[in-house]
């Protein structure tokens, strides 16, 4: 597939900044002959796709190529532990509580498994019979973000009822928690509670750097702005 020479320089410099080259998929006509895609640039490189008049796309895959082994992980590990049943307390009589939450029957209790992808951005998931609880640590790279981070978890957090699986509370050392019940997985579809994880944690990342891109802009208006009145 040839893109131009534009193309090519690009590759390579991205190949040697970012350590791999740019990877982009082309996709076909109903008659099976290969469209011709046009270049189509972005800085900073994301995950987005870009669609030309003629509907040919173009898919940048230099950070989400990165992140796919990690939420593959996740989603093999999450699909294995919500594997949930009925199972009341074995302490107090017609109880039925997430046993990973009281955690007094230490026989019905899973080994917890932290899926890491660096020291700033790891799962922990803690299983049992009747419930799982998965932690998140979300990547935060300076202080704007740990501030923005806080924010948006909070708000999320505040508004738990509507989410059915948000707790209101992280696990200490993370950011956001869910848990899981044998009522959810009764009345939801397994696929489906994975699938949200999954989305979350694939969408928190692009909310916070908007955010902080978006604060940047407003930051620097309001500076010029300033500035103005002193020529």
């Amino acid at each position: 597939m040839s893109v131009g020479p534009f193309a090519e320089v690009a590759n390579t410099l991205y190949a040697k900044v970012f350590g791999f080259p740019v990877a982009f998929r082309q996709q076909t006509e109903h008659d099976g002959q290969p469209t011709p895609l046009p270049w189509t640039y972005t800085d900073p490189p994301v995950h987005r796709r870009f669609s030309d008049i003629k509907g040919c796309e173009l898919e940048w895959y230099v950070w989400s190529n990165t992140l796919r082994p990690y939420l593959a992980a996740v989603r093999s590990t999450l699909t294995a532990a919500l594997c949930l049943e009925n199972f009341s307390s074995q302490v107090v009589e017609r109880h039925n509580k997430p046993e990973v939450e009281a955690r007094v029957s230490p026989e019905v209790l899973l080994n917890p498994l932290v899926i890491s992808r660096n020291e700033n951005e790891k799962v922990l998931i803690e299983g049992s019979v009747n419930s799982v609880r998965i932690s998140i640590k979300v990547k935060q790279a300076d202080e704007i973000e740990r501030i923005l981070c806080h924010k948006f978890t909070r708000f999320l957090m505040m508004r738990a009822e509507n989410f059915h699986i948000l707790r209101r509370k992280p696990i200490e050392g993370y950011d956001i928690s869910f848990l899981i019940t044998n009522f959810h997985t009764e009345t939801m579809y397994k696929h489906k509670l994975v699938d949200f994880i999954i989305q979350f944690m694939e969408e928190v990342d692009k909310e916070i750097s908007e955010m902080k891109l978006s604060l940047n802009a407003r930051g620097r208006i309001v500076a010029e702005s300033f500035l103005q009145q002193f020529p």
